[in-house]
């Protein structure tokens, strides 16, 4: 039966028909060319979202500038019009989802390890950086978009105004209103090029991540400020900053590398929602000040439970949600559809971050090699495991439990496996995703004096699941602080909990 739930609940937000509460954010996709115009393989990749029906699509990154960059997306001339034209009808034509640009300003960057920084901008410089954005916002208006979003976060141009970082000594530096000075402008300047009836998005940092950065403190005042001018919606994000960027010889420094770079894109070993807090300290700032502007939230979101219970906590009115989308862009219709169980999950091993950060092109390392994107079926039968079962066996080795079993079969083609432990007689939550290729899985996360259990289930392209492996215990022995061989242990049934063959 169809969920009705505050997720598939509609907002509107000035020229914005939200079909509900989902949104995908700015995901960098390296999918484009150096020339910046949209290719079969960008249309391909944001069809792919509107159909899964997510409510409000932002899509990646695109530059209001001319700077030499490597594959990005440009707004930055009329010659791109055409292409972000037929963009935004693709997808119109593929779902209901709304769709908006990102539009970004970058300073230059080099790979001697120069970089240009803010402090080196002339009055002149920042007028043109207006200038950029005014120009790129009336454009998303004529390609008919929905709205547009400014990009204020991580390590870019406008970003670095608002940092506590900010080395600027004029009337663009030093207090958190003369940190505004810029950012302001730009949102003052595209609401009055856009008119009164075209939505704009800000996205910006609700903490820096970095030592002497900015935290919430800092952030709900500046969101007060962006709801005053007239921003529509507030996007929260988190580090991605310079600051503490792993330098690579002959390479650019790359703001995703560090500490703030982790904490922007959290992976499996960051507990959930991590940003959760954050964003409910913003909206709350915004409604003491008597506004409602609706604030995203974002950061390792990845049930629907959470996401219900950050709206139903009033911590975020929207939930952003990039890998969990990459993963599965069907995700919001097998949601609306109380189908939970076929979404293909996210396990946030950060190779899309990883790959983003080669400069190669971002996909989700569940899906089938070499396809490119995310498969696509409407198939309703599961997969089975062999006459004899799934055969999962484990061991426990050199402080790990090693699992294996046999492959399962499907009458389209099997996706991958999924694998769920319980601990200690707990209950079973699922840890990892394997594709299909593999049928073999190491769990490093167990500690001395436990008993785990295990599970291995198969799924198959639509998300459909085949029936549960049979269960698996294994009991991890205490070892003493010095280093002793581990010894390998015997399989018990699951039914029986009596430890193991030393």
């Amino acid at each position: 039966m169809p969920l009705v739930s505050k997720l598939f609940q509609p907002l509107s937000v000035r020229s914005l028909s939200l079909p509900n509460r989902l949104v995908l954010p700015a995901m960098v996709t390296r999918l484009s060319g150096e020339d910046g115009h949209v290719n079969d393989a960008i249309r391909a990749r944001y069809v792919r979202y509107a159909k899964g029906g997510v409510g409000l699509i932002v899509v990646e990154a695109m530059a209001v500038h001319s700077a030499k960059s490597g594959p990005l997306l440009r707004i930055s001339s009329d010659e791109f019009v055409p292409g972000l034209r037929d963009l935004v009808r693709r997808c119109k034509d593929a779902g209901s989802s709304q769709i908006v640009p990102q539009i970004i300003h970058f300073l230059k960057i080099s790979r001697s390890g120069w970089r240009q920084t803010i402090d080196m901008l002339s009055p002149d410089e920042l007028d043109e950086i207006v200038a950029g954005y005014t120009a790129a916002a009336e454009r998303a208006r004529e390609c008919g978009f929905d709205g547009v979003e400014l990009h204020m976060a991580h390590a870019y141009t406008l970003s670095s105004f608002l940092s506590r970082l900010n080395p600027r000594r004029d009337v663009y530096g030093g207090t958190l209103e003369n940190r505004l000075r810029l950012p302001m402008r730009v949102l003052e300047s595209v609401r009055n090029a856009v008119g009164a009836d075209f939505a704009i998005g800000v996205r910006f940092l609700a903490e820096e991540c970095i030592r002497n950065g900015y935290t919430v403190v800092d952030a709900a005042p500046m969101a007060i400020r962006f709801a005053r001018a007239g921003a529509d919606y507030l996007s929260l994000s988190a580090g991605g900053k310079f600051e503490d960027a792993r330098v690579i010889p002959n390479e650019p420094l790359y703001p995703y590398t560090g500490y703030s770079g982790d904490r922007c894109m959290p992976g499996a070993q960051y507990p959930d929602g991590p940003h959760v807090a954050a964003a409910e300290a913003v909206r709350a700032a915004i409604g003491q000040a008597g506004l409602s502007t609706p604030v995203v939230a974002v950061g390792k979101i990845n049930s629907r439970l959470h996401a219900e219970s950050i709206l139903e906590r009033g911590q975020g009115d929207l939930i952003g949600m990039a890998r969990a989308l990459l993963a599965d862009p069907d995700l919001p219709k097998k949601w609306l559809q109380g189908d939970d169980e076929k979404v293909v999950r996210c396990v946030y091993g950060n190779v899309c971050k990883a790959l983003d950060e080669s400069f190669r092109r971002v996909d989700c390392t569940l899906w089938p090699k070499r396809l490119g994107q995310a498969p696509e079926s409407d198939d309703t039968i599961p997969p089975v495991w062999p006459e004899n079962g799934a055969g999962l066996r484990a061991e426990y080795k050199d402080g790990r439990v090693i699992l294996r079993w046999s492959a399962a079969t499907d009458n389209e083609a099997i996706y991958g496996y999924e694998l769920s432990r319980a601990e200690d007689g707990g209950v079973f939550t699922h840890i990892a995703s394997v594709r299909s290729g593999s049928t073999r899985f190491e769990d490093a996360r167990v500690i001395g004096a436990s008993i785990y259990q295990y599970r291995v289930r198969a799924y198959d392209v639509a998300g459909n699941r085949g029936s549960p492996s049979e269960a698996v215990s294994v009991a991890v022995p205490t070892t003493s602080g010095r280093a002793e061989p581990l010894t390998k242990l015997r399989i018990v049934d699951p039914n029986r909990i009596d430890g193991c063959a030393q």
